[in-house]
């Protein structure tokens, strides 16, 4: 059996996530067969996975998983993630076990679900664990939710079943860290407790010194050791995002010669699909909060994936960015819609069977000639295809709910497996596919950019994917006791 070690955080957003990829690739580096596992993951920000035994395509996983995967050098699994959670209201969600559809649920039904849920969770950890040397496991929110500990499976309730010794990490870059990691300390039964062999402090900036008086106040109220304390990993920027949290802090960017603008939609989904323009150095990508308007400089304009495309379309036009998006037209402005985007581009999106909720139909945004009928079976799978426009490689995969049809899918914007997929405009100026990963493909992405203007685009994203990661494991060396964390694993 493998060892293990689990990272939990003061809080959510706290950076576990790049943290459990960067001891992965760390791990990795020492010649370990290491593997990432996550209990229960919430997040519209979903992968496709290799489902073990099973031919009729794939599963979903947090996004988190999937890059945590990369950093160990293994293919994905859905057994990293078995429970994932893909909210499509305020108060509910869908519920993804082991890579499938189980149900959807609201947020009080969920909680009577998740004893069942356990066994799932346990299975899937038995199977990452073989032929495994270490694997590391990430918290969800905070062992601290006392309130909730009675079904978790996340934290404490999975770390106490699984016998997983927990690191405790802390986010000082918000404030409150010593009273955080004193008051997780303060209210955690002693069966929770006993389970923590130390904390770390991440994100921090500064003069580490300063913090000195800071580790003696909670080594005080804890007894319990640091492993380290970790500075703002500039490295993690270059790394896909996964929770919708940090796009607050994707707003704004560096002035460019491309200005991407990107509607946040209330339910966005797969939002790293941007994350190749990110990294063109030629390219602004500006995430539009509800409420601002799509800014007129923009040359292109990217209306992403959705957990509910019908809700999402309606909000659309609640903060005035249809107008927006015709007034960019008219400029002779570039769109490309992806999935949920795709869907909003046409004429219609029709919800016959209420999938999405009660609202059974609305208007699109009309530009591409296209409906939708969303369809219960859920299409989820990795792809190989080529673009039509440039005769180029594209590689990616589908999570969708709908059948789009209508005259402009005679001019398709790639070709899936050998059928059609998307469609074009006849100015060739809007582009939508139900592919995710469009411009994960650096030969497209060029001759994309090329297209609007800007020359020496298609840098190779997955060599700096991983270059990222490499950084990120090489500070948290430098940084952490790492000999000490793997040490502790059993």
């Amino acid at each position: 059996m493998a060892k293990a070690i689990m990272l939990q955080g003061t809080g959510s957003d706290v950076g576990k996530t790049v943290l459990v990829a960067g001891l992965c690739r760390a791990a990795k580096k020492r010649g370990l067969k290491v593997r990432p596992f996550k209990p229960q993951n919430m997040s519209n920000n979903a992968a496709v996975a290799d489902i073990p035994g099973d031919k009729a395509g794939g599963g979903e996983i947090g996004r988190a998983q999937w890059l945590q995967a990369i950093a160990c050098g293994v293919a994905p699994s859905v057994h990293m993630n078995p429970v994932l959670l893909k909210p499509q209201t305020d108060v509910g969600a869908q519920v993804i076990v082991q890579g499938k559809m189980f149900g959807e649920a609201r947020a009080r039904d969920y909680q009577a679900m998740k004893g069942r849920l356990m066994d799932a969770v346990l299975d899937s950890w038995g199977k990452v664990c073989e032929g495994a040397d270490l694997v590391i496991v990430e918290g969800a929110g905070s062992p601290a939710e006392i309130n909730l500990r009675s079904r978790d499976i996340a934290n404490m309730g999975f770390a106490t079943r699984a016998d997983v010794p927990v690191v405790l990490v802390g986010d000082i870059d918000r404030g409150g860290v010593i009273a955080s990691v004193a008051g997780t300390h303060l209210i955690l039964p002693e069966e929770d407790r006993r389970m923590i062999v130390g904390y770390l402090i991440n994100k921090f900036r500064g003069d580490v010194s300063l913090f000195d008086d800071g580790l003696k106040s909670i080594e005080t109220f804890t007894g319990w050791r640091c492993f380290g304390i970790v500075p703002w990993l500039k490295a993690a920027g270059r790394l896909p995002s996964e929770d919708s949290v940090v796009l607050e802090r994707l707003a704004s960017g560096e002035a460019r010669a491309l200005k991407v603008a990107v509607p946040m939609l209330g339910r966005i989904a797969n939002f790293d699909d941007l994350d190749p323009l990110k990294a063109e150095p030629q390219v602004e990508v500006v995430f539009v909060p509800p409420g601002k308007p799509l800014p007129a400089a923009a040359g292109l304009v990217v209306i992403p994936g959705s957990k509910s495309t019908i809700g999402d379309l309606l909000k659309f036009r609640e903060n005035g960015w249809d107008r927006d998006l015709l007034a960019h037209r008219k400029r002779g402005g570039h769109v490309v819609g992806i999935c949920g985007g795709f869907q909003m581009l046409g004429r219609m999106v029709r919800d016959p069977d209420g999938i999405e909720g009660s609202i059974t139909e609305a208007e699109g945004l009309g530009l591409l000639d296209v409906e939708t009928v969303m369809e219960p079976e859920k299409t989820v799978r990795n792809v190989s295809a080529r673009s039509v426009q440039y005769d180029l490689p594209l590689e990616g995969y589908e999570i969708h709910l709908g059948r789009t049809t209508g005259p402009d899918t005679l001019r398709p914007s790639a070709v899936i497996d050998g059928i059609e997929d998307g469609a074009v405009s006849a100015d060739g100026k809007v582009l939508g596919t139900y592919m995710h990963g469009l411009f994960g493909a650096d030969g497209f992405r060029g001759k994309f950019l090329e297209s609007l203007g800007i020359k020496g685009g298609g840098i190779d994203y997955r060599a700096e994917v991983e270059r990222a990661l490499d950084e990120v494991a090489a500070e948290l060396e430098t940084h952490l006791d790492c000999d000490a964390i793997f040490g502790l694993a059993r």
